[in-house]
Protein backbone atom coordinates (compact mmCIF):
# COMPACT_ATOMS: atom_id res chain seq x y z
CA UNK A 1 0.00 0.00 0.00
CA UNK A 2 1.34 3.40 -0.95
CA UNK A 3 1.46 6.30 1.45
CA UNK A 4 -0.78 8.32 -0.83
CA UNK A 5 -3.47 5.60 -0.51
CA UNK A 6 -3.51 5.68 3.31
CA UNK A 7 -6.97 6.26 4.80
CA UNK A 8 -7.08 9.25 7.15
CA UNK A 9 -8.09 8.49 10.74
CA UNK A 10 -10.98 10.97 10.51
CA UNK A 11 -12.63 8.86 7.79
CA UNK A 12 -12.30 5.71 9.86
CA UNK A 13 -13.89 7.36 12.91
CA UNK A 14 -16.87 8.50 10.82
CA UNK A 15 -17.42 5.21 8.99
CA UNK A 16 -16.92 2.45 11.54
CA UNK A 17 -19.73 1.69 13.94
CA UNK A 18 -18.65 -0.17 17.06
CA UNK A 19 -21.05 -1.42 19.70
CA UNK A 20 -21.77 -4.44 21.83
CA UNK A 21 -23.90 -7.42 20.86
CA UNK A 22 -26.08 -6.78 23.92
CA UNK A 23 -26.93 -3.27 22.70
CA UNK A 24 -27.95 -4.44 19.21
CA UNK A 25 -29.89 -7.44 20.53
CA UNK A 26 -31.79 -5.39 23.14
CA UNK A 27 -32.44 -2.55 20.68
CA UNK A 28 -34.13 -5.05 18.36
CA UNK A 29 -36.19 -6.60 21.17
CA UNK A 30 -37.15 -3.21 22.54
CA UNK A 31 -38.64 -1.90 19.30
CA UNK A 32 -40.30 -5.12 18.17
CA UNK A 33 -42.25 -6.02 21.28
CA UNK A 34 -45.72 -7.43 20.60
CA UNK A 35 -48.33 -7.23 23.35
CA UNK A 36 -50.92 -9.95 23.93
CA UNK A 37 -54.45 -8.77 23.15
CA UNK A 38 -56.00 -9.07 26.59
CA UNK A 39 -58.52 -6.51 27.83
CA UNK A 40 -60.94 -7.28 30.64
CA UNK A 41 -62.77 -4.07 31.48
CA UNK A 42 -62.82 -0.29 30.99
CA UNK A 43 -59.01 -0.07 30.96
CA UNK A 44 -59.07 -1.99 27.70
CA UNK A 45 -60.82 0.97 26.07
CA UNK A 46 -57.87 3.20 27.00
CA UNK A 47 -55.44 0.53 25.77
CA UNK A 48 -57.29 0.42 22.43
CA UNK A 49 -57.34 4.24 22.37
CA UNK A 50 -53.54 4.19 22.62
CA UNK A 51 -53.51 2.53 19.19
CA UNK A 52 -55.37 5.35 17.47
CA UNK A 53 -53.71 8.01 15.34
CA UNK A 54 -53.94 10.55 18.15
CA UNK A 55 -51.66 8.61 20.51
CA UNK A 56 -49.90 6.24 18.04
CA UNK A 57 -48.51 3.29 19.97
CA UNK A 58 -46.77 2.30 16.72
CA UNK A 59 -43.89 4.67 17.53
CA UNK A 60 -42.92 2.16 20.25
CA UNK A 61 -43.01 -0.75 17.78
CA UNK A 62 -46.15 -2.20 19.41
CA UNK A 63 -48.88 -1.67 16.85
CA UNK A 64 -49.58 -5.38 16.46
CA UNK A 65 -51.66 -6.73 19.32
CA UNK A 66 -51.25 -10.46 19.02
CA UNK A 67 -54.25 -12.74 19.38
CA UNK A 68 -51.99 -15.74 19.97
CA UNK A 69 -49.93 -15.79 23.17
CA UNK A 70 -47.24 -17.77 21.36
CA UNK A 71 -46.40 -14.66 19.32
CA UNK A 72 -46.50 -12.14 22.18
CA UNK A 73 -43.80 -11.10 24.61
CA UNK A 74 -45.70 -8.50 26.65
CA UNK A 75 -48.96 -9.11 28.47
CA UNK A 76 -50.91 -5.97 29.27
CA UNK A 77 -53.51 -6.93 31.87
CA UNK A 78 -56.07 -4.13 31.51
CA UNK A 79 -58.98 -4.33 33.90
CA UNK A 80 -60.65 -6.38 36.60
CA UNK A 81 -59.48 -9.97 36.97
CA UNK A 82 -62.11 -12.19 38.57
CA UNK A 83 -61.37 -15.54 40.19
CA UNK A 84 -63.29 -17.17 37.34
CA UNK A 85 -61.02 -15.48 34.77
CA UNK A 86 -57.74 -16.03 36.66
CA UNK A 87 -57.01 -19.52 35.23
CA UNK A 88 -57.31 -18.16 31.68
CA UNK A 89 -54.95 -15.29 32.48
CA UNK A 90 -52.46 -17.77 33.94
CA UNK A 91 -52.82 -20.09 30.92
CA UNK A 92 -52.11 -17.26 28.46
CA UNK A 93 -49.10 -16.21 30.54
CA UNK A 94 -47.75 -19.77 30.57
CA UNK A 95 -48.14 -20.07 26.79
CA UNK A 96 -46.06 -16.96 26.10
CA UNK A 97 -42.41 -17.63 25.12
CA UNK A 98 -39.48 -16.39 27.16
CA UNK A 99 -38.43 -13.64 27.69
CA UNK A 100 -41.82 -12.22 28.58
CA UNK A 101 -43.03 -9.21 30.51
CA UNK A 102 -46.24 -8.21 32.28
CA UNK A 103 -47.73 -4.74 32.65
CA UNK A 104 -50.70 -4.35 35.03
CA UNK A 105 -52.86 -1.46 33.88
CA UNK A 106 -55.45 0.15 36.14
CA UNK A 107 -56.45 -0.01 39.77
CA UNK A 108 -58.45 -3.20 39.33
CA UNK A 109 -55.54 -5.13 37.81
CA UNK A 110 -53.14 -3.81 40.43
CA UNK A 111 -55.18 -4.18 43.63
CA UNK A 112 -58.75 -5.18 42.81
CA UNK A 113 -59.81 -1.53 42.62
CA UNK A 114 -63.10 -0.68 44.27
CA UNK A 115 -64.20 -4.31 44.20
CA UNK A 116 -63.43 -5.79 47.62
CA UNK A 117 -65.46 -8.95 47.06
CA UNK A 118 -64.96 -12.69 47.00
CA UNK A 119 -65.27 -12.75 43.19
CA UNK A 120 -62.45 -10.30 42.30
CA UNK A 121 -58.76 -11.09 42.46
CA UNK A 122 -57.02 -8.47 44.62
CA UNK A 123 -54.21 -7.89 42.14
CA UNK A 124 -53.03 -9.89 39.16
CA UNK A 125 -49.65 -10.32 40.88
CA UNK A 126 -51.27 -13.08 42.95
CA UNK A 127 -51.15 -15.38 39.90
CA UNK A 128 -48.42 -14.00 37.59
CA UNK A 129 -45.33 -11.83 38.17
CA UNK A 130 -45.85 -8.18 37.23
CA UNK A 131 -42.94 -6.11 35.96
CA UNK A 132 -44.59 -2.66 35.73
CA UNK A 133 -47.70 -1.21 37.39
CA UNK A 134 -49.64 1.61 35.67
CA UNK A 135 -52.03 3.17 38.22
CA UNK A 136 -55.25 4.98 37.44
CA UNK A 137 -58.94 4.34 36.99
CA UNK A 138 -58.72 4.04 34.03
CA UNK A 139 -55.20 5.21 33.24
CA UNK A 140 -54.79 7.49 30.22
CA UNK A 141 -52.83 6.33 27.16
CA UNK A 142 -49.97 8.60 28.24
CA UNK A 143 -49.67 6.60 31.48
CA UNK A 144 -49.61 3.37 29.46
CA UNK A 145 -46.79 4.83 27.34
CA UNK A 146 -44.85 5.61 30.51
CA UNK A 147 -45.24 1.98 31.58
CA UNK A 148 -44.10 0.81 28.15
CA UNK A 149 -41.03 3.03 28.41
CA UNK A 150 -40.22 1.41 31.77
CA UNK A 151 -40.47 -2.02 30.14
CA UNK A 152 -38.14 -0.78 27.40
CA UNK A 153 -35.61 0.36 30.02
CA UNK A 154 -35.77 -3.10 31.59
CA UNK A 155 -35.11 -4.73 28.21
CA UNK A 156 -32.19 -2.38 27.48
CA UNK A 157 -30.55 -3.22 30.81
CA UNK A 158 -30.54 -6.98 30.22
CA UNK A 159 -27.68 -9.01 28.86
CA UNK A 160 -27.65 -11.90 26.41
CA UNK A 161 -25.83 -13.92 29.08
CA UNK A 162 -28.87 -13.89 31.34
CA UNK A 163 -32.23 -15.54 30.81
CA UNK A 164 -35.50 -14.19 32.22
CA UNK A 165 -37.56 -16.85 33.92
CA UNK A 166 -40.86 -15.62 35.36
CA UNK A 167 -39.60 -12.18 36.30
CA UNK A 168 -36.25 -13.32 37.72
CA UNK A 169 -32.89 -13.33 36.05
CA UNK A 170 -30.77 -16.47 36.12
CA UNK A 171 -27.40 -17.10 34.58
CA UNK A 172 -27.29 -19.66 31.77
CA UNK A 173 -25.57 -22.92 32.57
Amino acid sequence: MFEDDAIPVEKIDRNIFLTTVDWIYNWGRQYSMWPAMFGLACCAIEMIGASTARYDIARFGMEFYRASPRHADLMIVAGTVTHKMAPQVKRIWDQMPEPKYCLAMGSCAISGGIFKSYAVLQGVDEIIPVDVYVPGCPPRPEALFDGIRKIHRMVRAQSIKTVRWYGKEKKEA
